[in-house]
């Protein structure tokens, strides 16, 4: 009988060879997904990018920009074929963990109405929402509105 070891799935500092990968996710996962101009302006401004991987295999990511005491949560993603395994519950752990270390306050973030899942999640940790941005996101057809959530860190 042999024993399988299971690694541990880390976080790491995304770097500019992961954008290829994230790329990848990002255009199976959205109708406008971001762009790697999006990401490498990203990682040159110096927002908080990361990846979440198990043995190579990404798992996830994220992108948070945290200055004045707040933070806003741009992107966080789960590849498509590791959606529901509570991954994104890890990802926002560690955006909050971070923002918190980073001395922010709050966090904000955008998310769809339409991203059941998403809402959920934020719901979940216990995001409220605090506005409406109209017409934010592109979509399909036209745009689609923002719910603006906020949590108190």
């Amino acid at each position: 009988m042999s024993a399988v070891l299971k690694v541990a799935p880390r976080f790491a500092p995304m770097r500019e060879a992961d954008l290829p990968e994230v790329l990848e996710a990002e255009k199976a996962i959205y109708s406008h997904p971001w762009t790697q101009g999006n990401f490498a302006d990203s990682l040159r401004a110096g927002y908080q990018c990361w990846t979440y991987r198990s043995g190579g295999a990404l798992l996830g990511y994220f992108v948070l920009l945290v200055g004045a005491g707040e933070a806003h949560l741009l992107n966080l993603s789960v590849p498509a074929a590791r959606q529901r395994e509570g991954h994104g519950s890890e990802l926002l752990r560690e955006v909050l963990r971070l923002a918190r270390a980073k001395g922010a306050r709050h966090l904000f973030l955008e998310v769809r109405p339409s991203n059941a899942a998403g809402k959920a999640l934020y719901t979940r940790f216990g995001f409220r929402r605090v506005a409406l941005r109209r017409g934010y996101y592109p979509a399909r057809e036209g745009r689609e509105d923002a719910l603006v959530l906020t949590l108190a860190l």
